[in-house]
């Protein structure tokens, strides 16, 4: 591949790719809420660790690959699933699970994706997730996890840190609803971002694709929008607190690989895996669900501690770059989940941006991994520099 010299690092995707996006979108990509404590936290934790090289090592060329539920993949990362990504820049979806097949990476299919699980999963075959977001209504909830099952998904993500709808005041400000719905404000900031505007229209009239089959026999009696059903329908309909019996009945019904995401209580981290998950996904929603949530880097160690070294740990939260990875890593994690990184490519380079920020991920964590003397990612643990 021929890396575009301009963005050699993922600051550098963000900064030039920010500004092509409407300021409502720009906003919901890059904020979180409140003050933006959480956000800022994340960042700032991460930057704290502190890692320790080994100068005197036999290092060969370093080896990142890695096995995670039963597959080997190339990296220890992975795409974390994106609510509105396909809103946020068009056919992202599309883009980012055909790279993360290239790359041989898991991608993970929102529920609230603009195009259906079956589409992602013929895309990436075996390396799409589906990521869900539980329905109040338990049909529903059932016929989301049958489809997943007849489309051949191995890996079911159960998000439990979305119970209730969240305030964020920036979108307040900006005239940003989820999904959005067009006003002056709104229309006024995709006119000054004509490049943006016209992919949008090129890709079709957006919708949350894998909700359509519950919400379209009410739709057609009112004929209202995709926008408006979509919206009505999230509002209604989902959200749930992720109670032990729902996980219970989760997996019962699902015989593939479950994880949990939202993770950041020790206690939970054991009730979950008592009840039968494959794995958690430690995260504080990007920062965007409570500004007051502890960062993924202060809890993991805890959470490690508590569940054991056997257990499966993944882990999200402010990682823009493979130093970010290893910190992680080194942290307990035994893998890592971006979403932002991505769509910062995206909207700074276009199409070919998911492959080369895969690209340059991977070339920053063997970078890394050399400067520390790590031949494989296990080492990464005896690196990490005990702060008092």
């Amino acid at each position: 591949m021929n890396i575009d010299k301009r963005f050699p690092c993922v600051a550098d995707m963000e900064e030039a790719g920010l500004p092509r996006l409407p300021k409502f979108m720009r906003d919901y990509l890059a904020s979180g809420l409140g003050r933006g404590v959480s956000v800022r936290k994340n960042r700032t934790t991460l930057d704290d660790v502190e890692l320790m090289p080994k100068y005197m090592s036999e290092l060969e060329q370093p080896d990142h690959s890695c096995n995670l539920l039963g597959k080997t993949y190339d990296a220890p990362f992975g795409v974390a699933p994106i609510g509105l990504g396909g809103l946020i820049w068009a056919k992202s979806e599309r883009i980012l699970s055909a790279a993360a097949l290239e790359h041989n990476i898991p991608y993970c299919l929102s529920t609230v994706a603009t195009i259906t699980l079956e589409d992602a999963h013929e895309i990436s075959g075996e390396n799409t997730w589906f990521q869900l977001y539980t329905p109040r209504d338990p049909a529903i909830r059932v016929d989301l996890i049958d489809r997943c099952a007849k489309a051949g998904y191995d890996t079911l993500v159960v998000t439990v840190d979305v119970p209730f709808g969240t305030r964020r005041e920036h979108d307040i400000r900006n005239g940003m609803s989820v999904p959005p719905s067009p006003n002056f404000q709104t229309l006024w900031q995709m006119v000054k971002h004509r490049n943006w505007a016209l992919r949008m229209l090129a890709s079709g009239v957006p919708k949350f694709a894998n909700l359509t089959p519950y919400y379209d026999a009410q739709a057609l009696k009112n004929r209202r929008s995709e926008i408006t059903k979509s919206a009505r329908f999230i509002k209604d309909r989902m959200g749930v607190h992720i109670t032990r019996g729902v996980i219970g009945e989760i997996r019962d019904q699902w015989k593939g690989n479950l994880l949990v995401k939202g993770v950041l209580d020790p206690d939970e981290a054991v009730a979950y895996l008592d009840a039968g998950v494959d794995g958690l996904i430690v995260s504080n929603h990007g920062g965007r669900q409570l500004d007051a949530s502890p960062s993924a880097v202060s809890v993991l160690p805890d959470i490690r501690q508590r569940v054991g070294p056997d257990a499966t740990v993944l882990v999200d939260g402010g990682i823009r770059s493979g130093l970010d990875i290893a910190r992680m890593l080194a942290l307990g994690a035994d893998f890592v989940l971006m979403g932002r990184p991505f769509l910062f490519a995206l909207a700074a380079i276009g199409s070919r941006g998911g492959d080369h920020v895969m690209h340059i991920l991977k070339a920053e964590l063997r970078t890394t991994m050399g400067q520390l003397g790590c031949s494989t990612l296990a080492d990464l643990q005896s690196r990490l520099v005990k702060n008092p």
